[in-house]
């Protein structure tokens, strides 16, 4: 049975393509950009260059974070792409991410004065960003004054 079915899929899909492609599907998806908009006009250019995309279902500006929210089946990269060029503007992919979700949020790649207030730049996987080892935290207690059983030399 496992061999019949295997060969009607086959013939059924040969059939009903006709040398077509099949075209993978997007997913729903949330593309968040950063782009300057100083005043109306240019909050209504970002919103309008992002409706007229295929695929999305909605888009929508925050001009105090200079933030563009576009939600659909859209290709991130391509949004991204549309908005530069219908704009004339520099964008970027939403670099920030909440303050309480960084492990340092005052390292020197997190901080960043142009962020939103509540916002730190994602360095999660910014190598720029030192962290201590395991072998480092564990010589560093050793000598802590918060460690009932540290060393009393220093």
């Amino acid at each position: 049975m496992g061999v019949l079915s295997y060969i009607s899929e086959l013939c059924s899909d040969v059939s009903h393509s006709h040398g077509k492609t099949k075209k993978k599907k997007k997913q729903f998806q949330t593309v968040e950009i950063k782009i300057r908009m100083d005043c109306e006009g240019c909050e209504r250019r970002a919103r309008r260059s992002a409706e007229g995309m295929k695929g999305v279902t909605k888009a929508e500006v925050d001009p105090k974070k200079n933030k563009l929210t576009v939600e659909g089946f859209v290709d991130p990269k391509k949004v991204l792409k549309r908005v530069r060029r219908k704009t004339g503007k520099a964008a970027v992919l939403w670099p920030y991410v909440p303050y309480d979700t960084v492990y340092h949020p005052y390292a020197v790649g997190a901080y960043d004065k142009k962020a939103p207030p509540g916002y730190v730049r994602n360095v999660a996987d910014d190598p720029g960003v030192a962290r201590a080892s395991s072998l480092e935290e564990k010589y560093v207690s050793a000598f802590s004054d918060e460690n009932p059983n540290a060393c009393a030399v220093m």
